[in-house]
């Protein structure tokens, strides 16, 4: 398996990347013996249907601080997978984006008709482009072009065109992240180098599953991710997958929104083993970005009361440091 990763950063705002701070949980990261990092960060656009968005200065990262990021990764060690996101102000899932076919009744400078659609992808492919140059810069080992955007990922003609923009700028290899379940809606696959998908398939009904009865749910999923490969002739990522430390959010472990269930540290590394064991001599599997490392780490007395998808000091930072160690 390739990909020994972990997603970095995403709980980052302006100021934090890039700094003594973050620095000292890149050191902890890479203790962990993996090879790789998805540096993962936001802009946001005001709304769902908003057809257009740009650089807030009050909050997003700054070039220099991911440049700087992107250097602290590799010093230590890491591989990197540079990951825009593109997220919604108003608190709507980025999976929602999306708009009518209605054109306006003004050209654009090529003289075609505008529309909702081609004045986003227009503000959406300069933003990859931009990131693009700063992976191209950087020397970034992989780009990612997108993250659970299913409300767009029926415009095949604009993400084949928005690829060939960034190929032009960004000469590594490119992915695309999918949800667990939709891969079926990105026709355009064969455009890319590697097929991502946000891994988190519910392996258990209620909490409380062994390791052995999560990993016996994974034959599903895999079956279908199998098909998706040989269908495309790519290998897969997991650009996501993980479990918070609360009972019952295997069942989902997308979930962050139920902060009343019951912590339990076994719940998450459960999870973790059976989707180690699970994938890790698939041949069609290039590897995991784990779900998410913490850009500061927690305070060691904070640690024993967090139920979050972070295993730093936890049972699953163990697990992982042995799989990403000795196998």
């Amino acid at each position: 398996m390739e990909i020994k990763g972990y997603t970095y950063g995403w709980d980052s705002h302006k100021g934090m990347l890039g700094t003594e701070k973050s620095e000292e949980s890149i050191k902890a990261l890479a203790a962990m013996g993996g090879n790789w990092a998805a540096l993962a960060f936001a802009v946001r656009q005001e709304k769902f249907c908003s057809s257009r968005f740009g650089f807030d200065f009050r909050f997003c990262n700054t070039d220099r601080e991911i440049e700087k990021s992107i250097k602290q990764l590799k010093d230590n060690g890491l591989k990197v997978c540079l990951k825009p996101i593109l997220n919604c102000e108003d608190g709507t899932w980025r999976a929602n984006i999306t708009f009518p076919e209605r054109e306006f009744p003004v050209y654009d400078e090529h003289g075609r008709l505008k529309s909702y659609w081609n004045e986003w992808f227009s503000c959406y492919t300069a933003f990859i482009c931009h990131y693009a140059e700063i992976a191209e810069y950087t020397g970034c080992e992989i780009l990612c072009i997108g993250c659970e955007m299913i409300g767009t990922e029926h415009k095949e003609e604009y993400w084949r065109d928005l690829i060939a923009k960034v190929r032009e700028i960004y000469h590594g290899p490119l992915v695309y992240n999918a949800n667990h379940g939709k891969e079926d809606n990105v026709s355009w696959f064969d455009a890319l180098d590697y097929i991502g998908t946000s891994a988190y398939y519910p392996v258990e009904r209620e909490g409380g599953a062994s390791a052995d009865e999560m990993t016996a749910a994974w034959e599903q999923p895999k079956k279908n991710l199998r098909r998706l490969a040989d269908k495309f002739g790519k290998k897969i990522i997991f650009m996501e997958i993980g479990c918070r430390s609360a009972r019952g959010c295997a069942a989902m472990p997308w979930d962050f929104v139920h902060v009343e269930y019951p912590r339990d540290e076994d719940e998450q590394a459960n999870f973790y083993e059976s989707a180690l064991r699970a994938m890790w001599d698939e041949p069609y599997f290039a590897g995991f970005f784990w779900w998410d490392w913490n850009t500061y780490l927690l305070p060691d007395d904070k640690i024993p009361e967090d139920k979050g998808f972070g295993i730093h000091g936890k049972k699953a930072e163990k697990l992982l440091t042995e799989w990403y160690t000795n196998k």
